[in-house]
């Protein structure tokens, strides 16, 4: 009886948190974000310009215009991982949502929504209903929701739902049909999207959804409701990728740097290693522009996440190039980090302030095992922004390598963002040739490494652990 007595106790008090969380991340929304027309802007590797040099220029504006619908569509066609109510509770815990607590988890989510993105359908790939998301200002959001709701029920009462330009007889005059070819293309990658989306959804099922999260935060000592720091969310990550038994996720694992440093032949061996248990499964078909870079038939394509830290109590302002050149590479998968006790998912920036994607909006339960599930509530229409000076020091930046020599030329190009210059003495990580396990960890401090403890030496078999630990 008093075990009984106690679990009602924590049943009311989730009630009463779902609530006030509903009310706190649902209705408490920002106003729209204002972006500079004089400045471009850079999203995932990519670049927009809202301005041309000369505005009287009515072809440069028509141009202009096609940018931001470009951004816009760009922006929207990342999947968007928030908060939600009402699904079955999380392991070892009666909590059916993950308001208030989640948000990194939610963060990192969508980190690797992306990395499976480009593995899948590619950088340049949009939804085709990018374009037709509502606003979520709350000027806009309660006046849409109320208009729909009204539509929808006098199209009911008039019988009208089903109307005749849905006939396909009626539509063909006014608009000729897509070819066999582009409707097979277009069914096919909304179908992956679909799929991507459900690896996702918060039931105990899903690969990568929240449940299976939370129970992988168990093996670290975290319950469901504890914060998670980036660092954490990045093991549990590359944990859930190597236990997912998923197919589509059969030919992409994770990795994850040791002490601020990637270990190019640990990288390389993900890249040649067959996931255990799955040589036999159909994964989702690669990229088809880049899935000639493997020259291995069984070789994998690496999610690599580096926990870092730029900074004391506050982000060091020397970083903040650092962190625009790291978002302007095309491999770059964005950062999860955010404020302090408030994480989100950078993907940009313009100027002195990151674009990212908020995991703070409570949204409904959405049932992924369905066949026809909404994906509306998957993709953020709001871009926000955020000056670098408020980001918090702890993050972890990711990127995706498809095969090993996408890796070469990854670590290439790194080295030169990573070079240390005048301004930029000291590196936010490294990476050095060999295996983790070459270098002892045991060994002791040389007065240089005491210094600064994420500069490496690949000639030497020393190494430390810092100051910090990430783990």
């Amino acid at each position: 009886m008093e075990n009984q007595g106690r679990d009602e106790v924590e049943k009311m008090k989730t009630k009463f948190l779902s609530v006030w969380h509903n009310v706190k991340y649902s209705w408490a929304l920002k106003s729209k974000t204002l972006f500079s027309r004089n400045s471009p802007v850079l999203l995932l590797g990519k670049c927009y310009h809202f301005k041309a040099e000369d505005d009287s220029d009515s072809e440069a504006s028509d141009r202009v215009m096609g940018n931001i619908e470009d951004f816009r569509r760009d922006f929207g066609s990342r999947i968007w991982l928030t908060y939600r109510e009402e699904f079955p509770p999380l392991p070892g815990s009666v909590l059916t949502s993950d308001c208030g607590w989640g948000c990194m988890l939610r963060a990192g989510q969508m980190m690797l929504a992306q990395a499976l993105i480009l593995h899948v359908l590619g950088r340049d790939w949009t939804w085709s209903e990018a374009l037709q998301l509502q606003c979520l200002d709350a000027e806009t959001w309660t006046t849409a929701a109320a208009k729909r709701l009204v539509e929808s029920v006098e199209a009911s009462l008039q019988g009208t739902l089903n109307r005749p330009s849905s006939n396909p007889q009626s539509s063909a005059t006014e608009q000729a049909p897509p070819g066999p070819a582009e409707e097979a293309d277009a069914h096919l990658k909304e179908m992956y999207h679909r799929t991507l989306i459900s690896c996702f959804g918060d039931i105990p099922s899903a690969q990568l959804g929240l449940h299976r999260l939370v129970l992988l935060g168990l093996t670290l000592g975290k319950q469901a409701g504890d914060w998670y720091g980036p660092a954490a969310v990045a093991h549990i990550l590359k944990k859930a990728m190597d236990e997912a038994k998923e197919p589509a996720l059969s030919a992409i694992t994770a990795y994850v740097s040791q002490d601020c440093t990637v270990y190019s032949a640990d990288v390389i061996d993900s890249h040649k290693a067959a996931k255990a248990g799955t040589s036999d499964a159909l994964p989702l078909p690669q990229n088809p522009q880049s899935a000639s870079a493997s020259t291995l038939p069984d070789a994998r394509a690496v999610v690599i996440l580096i926990p870092v830290r730029l900074g004391g109590e506050k982000i060091n302002p020397e970083y903040f190039n650092f962190a625009k050149r790291i978002l302007s590479l095309e491999y770059c998968i964005g950062i999860i980090g955010g404020k302090p006790k408030q994480a989100c998912y950078f993907v940009g920036f313009q100027d002195d302030s990151l674009i990212y994607m908020d995991p703070h909006y409570c949204q409904s339960f959405v049932d992924v095992s369905t066949s026809d599930f909404p994906l509306q509530s998957y993709h953020c229409p709001s871009p926000k922004k955020m000056p670098f000076t408020q980001m918090d020091p702890s993050c972890t930046i990711g990127f995706y390598s498809r095969s090993v020599q996408d890796y070469e030329k990854i670590s290439r190009e790194l080295s030169q963002v990573l070079q240390p210059s005048a301004s930029d003495k000291y590196p936010a990580f490294t990476i050095v040739q060999g295996h983790g396990r070459d270098y002892d960890l045991s060994a002791g401090l040389t007065p240089e490494k005491r210094e600064w403890p994420f500069i490496r030496d690949p000639r030497r078999t020393i190494t430390t652990a810092g100051d910090f630990v990430l783990l």
